[in-house]
């Protein structure tokens, strides 16, 4: 059985995380895609971070969060050298599931990159790790 989630784990908690595209997060780079601009799996890596980083205080020692279910619409292209801030804000608490709205924009003109939401669980990290780990049959 799941373990309850800390009420510190409220909606409102809330993270922006900068990042600077480089050539190692285009398109070509991750391989999907031909062009060199932000790749959609790594914007996405950078939604998820903004995430963790919302709830990190939050969450007690031993816990950790996992991502189940993504929506994200890539709406612009960000060049290298382009500066992409990605914020994430707990927007739901349902008993372990963790509901955030993400948004990445150009740190320049605010020019919306991406929007979309993340659901995350908040599980033990030792029993995770150890479920991961089982013998598969």
């Amino acid at each position: 059985m799941a373990e309850p989630v800390r009420s510190t784990l409220t909606p409102g908690l809330a993270a922006t995380v900068p990042h600077l595209v480089r050539s190692e997060d285009t398109a070509e780079e991750v391989g999907s895609g031909d062009v060199a601009v932000l790749a959609t799996p790594r914007l996405l890596a950078w939604a998820e971070q903004a995430t963790c980083t919302a709830i990190a205080q939050a969450l007690t020692a031993g816990q950790t969060s996992v991502g189940t279910r993504v929506e994200l619409d890539h709406l612009a292209a960000s060049p290298v050298g382009e500066r992409v801030d990605v914020h994430a804000e707990l927007i739901g608490v349902d008993g372990v599931s963790l509901r955030f709205d993400v948004r990445a924009s150009d740190a320049i003109d605010g020019r919306l990159v991406a929007r979309g939401t993340v659901v995350r669980v908040v599980v033990d990290r030792e029993r995770f790790l150890a479920r991961a780990a089982r013998p598969r049959a």
